[in-house]
């Protein structure tokens, strides 16, 4: 079974009089393991579709299933749980509370998720060493590169085991030499761990890290090609 089922979705936006159709009639799946770059132009409708692969919103028409729920059929709590337990988010920004060590930013889904201290602490540590970051676990974000926060907002994404993560723009805010280093870790998480990730992003050389590259031009799905990866 894939672990997102897309068929048919719409997303319509209604301003005033007019209705936005930000996409339409988008039908896809994507299996477990499986590495996707999402392209397109800005306006394009793929921020919109990956917010509702996210659960951050749902559909106007059509159907989502992710690990074989109906994501219709969910409140904004049973949404809000299911998020926290099988998405992990990376953002452009890092999204990273600028106050707190990097171990207490990696522990914060686990405090949502009810997990002991003790646990949360343990888990946060060795999700930080996965990344390359022993010995940085009490540096604060402004003590860290932009490579080193990008690091310490992919171990927050993996802290409770997700099965996906989802990156939007995950190297927009770095350097080339930095981009690729990021690059290689998703690649190393999909290769080793088995984790489905999904990206958005507007560079080819980005992009070529993954295995399936999908093109949204006017809210409709215009390519979906599978593509040797990058090493």
């Amino acid at each position: 079974m894939p672990i997102i089922e897309v068929n048919d979705i719409c997303k319509t936006y209604h301003m005033g009089d007019i209705d936005l159709n930000a996409i339409c009639k988008v039908s896809l799946d994507m299996e477990k393991g499986e590495f996707v770059a999402v392209m397109g132009p800005s306006g394009s409708g793929k921020s919109t579709f990956m917010n509702i692969l996210g659960c951050l919103d749902k559909p106007t028409a059509g159907t989502y299933r992710l690990d074989g729920e109906q994501i219709a059929d969910l409140s904004r709590d049973e949404l809000a749980a299911i998020r926290n337990r099988k998405i992990g988010f990376v953002f452009q920004g890092f999204n990273l509370l600028p106050r707190t060590s990097a171990l207490e930013n990696v522990e914060l889904p686990m405090l949502y998720a009810g997990i002991s201290a003790p646990d949360r602490r343990q888990k946060a540590r060795e999700a930080l060493r996965s990344v390359g970051l022993e010995g940085r676990e009490q540096n604060h974000p402004n003590q860290l590169s932009g490579g080193q926060q990008q690091r310490v907002a992919i171990a927050r994404a993996l802290v409770n085991d997700a099965p996906i993560i989802l990156a939007d723009e995950p190297t927009g805010n770095l350097d080339t030499k930095t981009s690729m280093e990021i690059m290689e870790l998703f690649v190393k998480l999909n290769n080793e761990s088995n984790i489905t990730v999904i990206l958005v992003t507007h560079e080819n050389d980005i992009a070529a890290y993954s295995r399936r590259v999908i093109r949204f031009v006017d809210g409709l799905v215009v390519s979906d090609v599978k593509q040797q990866q990058r090493r």
